[in-house]
């Protein structure tokens, strides 16, 4: 049982599940266990390869780093690397749907955990708008190379003036267009959340061969351009002249400082490890297979961003690369007689991308669905439905918030956004598994952070560094968002968690629905 809240202030913000909570959370779940490790591995590279090859790969490089993107590259990796054993050691001790959520509130308490929601809410469902629109950039364009035209107007986010070429695009009456709505990134969203309420089950099965199928493009991307730069290495070459531009005097805007900024941007898509922890009450045998998916999707995917940066930024000159299909860019640079390997690659993007916001959106639904059923948001979230065993009605909610997200907003401002909130997710993760190597050192952990605690001191302090190289505007979007995720807990939140009322956050009804006070025997 929950032990009986503590009236303090303080200790109220601060109390913690015990692990036997955890553990009976695990035990009682009535979701299926039906992925295995390399389900995990599927599931994590699904997520990671996407939107970081695909979309803000040129808008990082043509803006940012240059051709020394793939430093920024490698410097999002090491900083995943750091967060990811964290992740690796939190999901081997405590293996639950939630993912950083439960780890906060076993760890440092309710309230961080309830502000690691909100956090997560920045690192999924926005993360799978921005996504979305990428998405949305490879199918009209893809449609275009068939004759189809979507008007363009429907392409993009609200009150934004359409561009192409690097020149506005223009109505009959010789006006800039301005975009109204991105319909097709609100229709795939849509799609992919009735997927989702089908089943895990068969969305993992959707999942692995749109991964085969996207990692046969990508490295079919990596050996053909590859091979082709290679014998032309000295035309080239001189793309890679100078390999860090010079810095135009701006924050952010080449340089050293042009880099890092990039690895913020860049950052957001290597969370596919992450997606992979909140699968804990789904995995076969999370003590063994959730380590193994984090670790291995992350070093997999590394490498390969890493390879097709050097090719991207070698067929075209880095400057040409602030486009939304900058992967279409490199390849349409081999000339002509490549036309179809264009498009085969504009359907790899299509294809990978769906699957990043697949992943993305599981990934938020079940982080809802734990914090419902610890009675921190309303108790409908956490009903699974009786025939597909999913919680249907939160991923409805996650579809609609991702689709509006998608049409009305542009990629540059969502994906700041969500990597300012990952990067604070992830370093609370790290933090967290000092904290609970402090206060339960006897837990039997399937995997221990190497290098304790320097390691996770690294994960803390990279991840706020890189949280500064973001734009102002964005921070104090950030700044406001926390402060109203805090002033919600305090009007819902405390009131209503179970956790708070000495209530156990186990099933007690039908449809996995939490133990509430009206619940109760003469109530």
């Amino acid at each position: 049982m929950a032990s009986t809240p503590n009236t303090g202030f303080m200790s109220r913000l601060m109390l913690r599940k015990s692990v036997a909570q955890v553990q009976h959370e695990t035990e009682t779940s009535q979701l299926k266990r039906t992925l295995g490790p390399w389900n995990l591995v599927f599931l994590g590279i699904g997520c990671i390869i996407g939107a970081g090859i695909f979309v803000r790969t040129g808008n990082a490089a043509a803006l940012h780093a240059g051709p020394a993107v793939l430093l920024s590259f490698l410097i999002a990796g090491v900083v995943c690397a750091l967060a990811g054993l964290c992740y690796a050691e939190l999901s081997s001790t405590l293996p639950v749907s939630g993912s950083a959520y439960t780890y906060s509130y076993t760890t440092i308490g309710e309230f961080a955990a309830w502000v690691m929601g909100a956090l997560l809410l920045l690192e999924y469902g926005l993360a799978a708008s921005v996504v979305a629109v990428g998405w949305s950039g490879y199918v009209v364009s893809l449609l275009g190379d068939w004759g189809i035209v979507i008007p363009p107007e429907f392409t993009g986010p609200a009150g934004q003036a359409l561009v192409r070429g690097g020149a506005p695009v223009l109505d009959a009456a010789g006006n800039p267009v301005t975009t109204i709505f991105n319909l097709p990134a609100f229709l795939i969203c849509i799609a992919l959340s009735a997927l989702l309420v089908i089943g895990v089950s068969e969305s993992a099965k959707v999942n692995n061969v749109i991964v085969a199928i996207k990692m046969t493009v990508i490295i079919a991307f990596i050996l053909i351009v590859g091979w082709f730069v290679m014998q032309n290495f000295e035309t080239y070459s001189q793309n890679w002249q100078p390999f860090i531009p010079e810095p135009t005097g701006e924050k952010g805007e080449f340089g050293w400082s042009g880099i890092l900024r990039a690895a913020s941007i860049v950052f957001f898509a290597y969370i596919g490890f992450e997606a992979v922890s909140t699968a804990g009450q789904e995995a076969k045998n999370p003590k063994r297979d959730l380590p193994f998916g984090i670790i291995g999707s992350l070093l997999v995917c590394t490498i390969l961003y890493i390879l097709v940066s050097i090719v991207m930024t070698m067929i075209v000159n880095y400057r040409e690369l602030n486009v939304p299909d900058p992967v279409a860019v490199a390849v349409d640079a081999l000339g002509p007689e490549w036309a179809w390997f264009a498009k085969t690659i504009k359907i790899g993007a299509i294809i990978g991308l769906t699957s990043v916001i697949l992943v993305l959106m599981y990934g938020q639904t079940r982080i809802f669905y734990t914090m419902a059923r610890d009675g921190l948001l309303p108790r409908v979230f956490s009903n699974v439905h009786p025939r597909f065993k999913t919680p249907w009605v939160n991923t409805i909610l996650v579809g609609i918030l991702t689709a509006v997200a998608a049409g009305f907003f542009d990629i540059n401002t969502l994906g700041d956004m969500t990597s300012v909130g990952t990067l604070a997710a992830f370093g609370i993760v790290c933090l967290a598994v000092i904290w609970l190597r402090r206060t339960h050192p006897e837990l039997p952990r399937g995997f221990k952070v190497p290098l304790y605690p320097v390691l996770p001191a690294l994960g803390i302090v990279a991840c706020f560094a890189l949280i500064f190289t973001v734009e102002s505007r964005v921070l104090q979007f950030f700044g406001w968002y926390v402060i109203g995720a805090i002033v919600l807990y305090f009007l819902y939140g405390m009131r209503n968690s179970l956790l708070q009322k000495g209530l156990m956050a186990g099933p007690a009804k039908p449809h996995d629905m939490p133990v509430y006070p009206e619940d109760q025997p003469g109530n």
